[in-house]
Formats: C-alpha cells, sequence, structure tokens
C-alpha cells in the first residue's frame, strides 16, 4: 500500500526530473574546465612558437652580422647585443651565448619558459644555435 507521504515524494521526484530549467548550468559547469584547457593550451603553445621563431631569427641574424660586418658585430658582446635587438620579443643578453667553432662565428640561445595552461604547468627551454663562417 503507498501511503499518502510517498505518493507526495513521489510526485515532488518526478516534478524535478521533468524540470529542464538548470541544465544548461550544469552543462555548462562539466564542460568548461575542458573548453578553458584547450584554448589557453593553444594560447601558450601559440606563444612558445613565436617565440621559438623569435630566437631562431635573432640568433641567424647575429651570426651572420659577426660574418659579414665585423666592424658592427665584432665583440662577443656586441653580438649578443644585436641578436637582442633583432628579437622583437625583448630577450635580453643573458640569452645568447657566442663561439668560435670550425664553422665560423657560432651564436647559441637558450630562453627557459613556463607555459601557464591552467592545471597543467609546463616547464621548456627554447633553443636555437647558428654558425657562419667568417
Amino acid at each position: 500500500m503507498i501511503t499518502p507521504a510517498r505518493r507526495r515524494r513521489a510526485a515532488i521526484l518526478w516534478c524535478c526530473l521533468r524540470h529542464r530549467r538548470g541544465n544548461a548550468a550544469i552543462e555548462m559547469a562539466l564542460t568548461l574546465p575542458a573548453v578553458l584547457l584547450l584554448i589557453f593550451g593553444v594560447i601558450e603553445f601559440g606563444r612558445a612558437l613565436w617565440l621559438q621563431s623569435a630566437l631562431d631569427f635573432s640568433v641567424v641574424e647575429a651570426a651572420r652580422c659577426a660574418s659579414v660586418n665585423p666592424s658592427r658585430c665584432g665583440t662577443a658582446d656586441e653580438i649578443k647585443d644585436f641578436a637582442s635587438s633583432r628579437a622583437g620579443s625583448g630577450f635580453d643578453n643573458s640569452v645568447f651565448s657566442t663561439a668560435t667553432a670550425s664553422c665560423g662565428t657560432q651564436v647559441s640561445g637558450q630562453y627557459p619558459m613556463t607555459l601557464t595552461i591552467p592545471f597543467a604547468p609546463i616547464s621548456m627551454t627554447l633553443t636555437a644555435q647558428a654558425c657562419f663562417p667568417s
């Protein structure tokens, strides 16, 4: 035998199951973290690729300057200054290093960076190297 209290509870439960007003909020709460992770991940990896391209460009330009224009890029400090000014991304002189190799003047760059992705910070070091004969 079904009591009136049970019948009332069943009616309330059935009424709550038929109501659809909060579904959008619950679906948004469940999918928003994944969507934000994807969006911020794409943005940060794009920034990492841009910085890698800037590092490659500045290293190649500095090695070329040391090879072609020794009056402007004759010393290691001048080469590092030239490389940091050519990057366009705010690298300072400590990122770059120079050496004399068998191929000529070798310029290297190492830039440590952390991707600020929510829930998953990733640390990496961007590297680039170029050598031009003197």
